[in-house]
């Protein structure tokens, strides 16, 4: 269900608000349809929300077409024009390149880049608020970027949450009997793509049922307990992080 300014939202009045192409509508209609309650003080809270999840879902498909390598800690690699690689696998941003151009790279060179799921979760999210708020506060606001597992920057407001997934959530699959001699499928990071799919780097496009099958092919030999989606979903405070849209100050607080 959806409330702004203290006032349910129906249908009807989804289809009236200009600002949302019909992508972001279905993701309304989805918010409406949710067990969850999604408030929102403003139109434009609720706008930025649908436009964001919408950047996060293409965000997925376009890394699928750039088709960089997937890798541990241990193996992992990136371009070094944009980025300085860490003893630890991580990805530092240069000082002398922007945030927004080391974050498209990704995406144009692919090619040179190999990550595990948790770093190309969070690389997604990066991209979805790139095309949201654009390069200028984009640069403002994720100056010294590191890219490795789930460090993050605090502006980019991720909360965990439980309810239903919508488009642009993450979700994790557990393997809990994955084999010792392949700890990077101990589980999966995945994205809800919203249209009964979802997207994982490593493992690509596929159903939930898919996605938990490849992961049972990578348990331990005699492994009895299948990998199972977990009921934890990560996803931006996406009615705090709309205040960057005309006020890109850092460190906003809930």
């Amino acid at each position: 269900m959806i409330y702004v300014n203290g006032m349910p939202v129906n249908a009807s009045m989804i289809e009236n608000i200009k600002q949302l192409d019909q992508q972001e509508k279905q993701i309304a209609m989805k918010l409406i349809n949710s067990r969850e309650e999604f408030v929102y003080q403003t139109v434009r809270q609720l706008t930025f929300e649908t436009k964001f999840r919408k950047n996060i879902v293409a965000a997925c498909y376009a890394l699928k077409k750039s088709n960089p390598g997937f890798a541990s800690f241990s193996t992992a690699r990136c371009n070094p024009a944009y980025w300085l690689l860490t003893r630890y696998g991580g990805f530092l941003l240069r000082p002398d390149v922007t945030p927004s151009a080391a974050i498209n790279d990704i995406y144009i060179n692919g090619k040179l880049y190999a990550f595990e799921c948790t770093t190309g979760i969070m690389i997604l999210l990066y991209k979805g608020v790139l095309d949201t708020i654009g390069e200028v506060k984009f640069n403002q606001l994720f100056r010294g970027l590191l890219l490795w597992s789930t460090e993050h920057d605090e502006d980019l407001q991720l909360v965990a949450v439980q309810g239903d997934s919508m488009p642009g959530d993450v979700l994790y699959i557990k393997n809990p009997e994955f084999h010792p001699l392949t700890p990077q499928w101990q589980g999966e990071n995945i994205i809800d793509l919203g249209n009964g799919t979802y997207f994982g780097h490593g493992i690509g496009i596929g159903t939930l049922e898919s996605i938990i099958e490849i992961l049972n092919q990578r348990r331990r030999p005699g492994a009895t307990v299948s990998a199972f989606l977990t009921n934890q979903i990560i996803r931006p405070n996406y009615r705090l992080m709309a205040e960057y849209t005309g006020h890109p100050i850092r460190r906003l607080l809930a």
